[in-house]
């Protein structure tokens, strides 16, 4: 199979699209976000990297606190537009008509109308050249209880999105399943490969 060499470039497949919430000056506002994740289980934590210049990230730099709401395909046209306008000239939460609440952390707003929210405290800010990344400790999550399955968000009733960027540069629903996790490699475990399990 032939390869190309197309230089050092953040191409990482899938990508979310998360809605990041901080209060900026006391005001709630939100904005999109590809560049986050997981990033420990024990304690649970969630990295985002920030341009230092965004206005959310001016919020999370005053309370020490943030909040990744997960939208379902629903809010598509309110998560594109959260990332094309500035909290520092338009009130997102009005103009999407977005009802906020407050959990855990008091400075962490977050979004009713998505499956899932994420309360995040800030442990640590790494300067990773065009970006500061943000290491926060996960400290509650909140699910909408028609999008659990035992107990557990479940990510087809939730039915979030993923971007994907240029050249095809559109957002996209959860997709077919392709095999069970955990259990589609058996076969070739099976067959003497390989012994024991890997952790996420």
């Amino acid at each position: 199979m032939s390869k190309v060499a197309i230089g050092a470039r953040t191409l990482l497949y899938p990508l979310p699209a998360v809605l990041v919430g901080a209060d900026v000056d006391g005001k709630p506002n939100f904005s999109t976000y590809a560049w986050c994740g997981i990033a420990g289980s024990k304690p649970p934590m969630l990295t985002v990297a920030f341009q230092r210049k965004r206005h959310t990230f001016k919020g999370v730099k005053q309370n020490g606190t943030y909040s990744v709401n997960i939208p379902s395909a629903e809010l598509v046209r309110e998560t594109d537009y959260c990332g094309l306008v500035s909290g520092r000239d338009t009130d997102k939460v009005a103009d999407c008509k977005f009802s906020v609440f407050y959990g855990k952390l008091a400075n962490a707003p977050l979004i009713s109308e998505c499956p899932v929210n994420i309360e995040c405290s800030v442990v640590h800010v790494l300067d990773v050249g065009s970006h500061d990344l943000v290491v926060g400790r996960i400290e509650e999550v909140h699910a909408t209880e028609s999008c659990l399955t035992d107990g557990r968000p479940d990510a087809v009733k939730m039915d979030p999105f993923l971007w994907a960027m240029p050249p095809v540069n559109r957002y996209c629903r959860f997709g077919e399943p392709i095999g069970e996790a955990f259990r589609v490699g058996e076969q070739l475990k099976a067959k003497g490969k390989g012994k024991g399990k890997a952790e996420p």
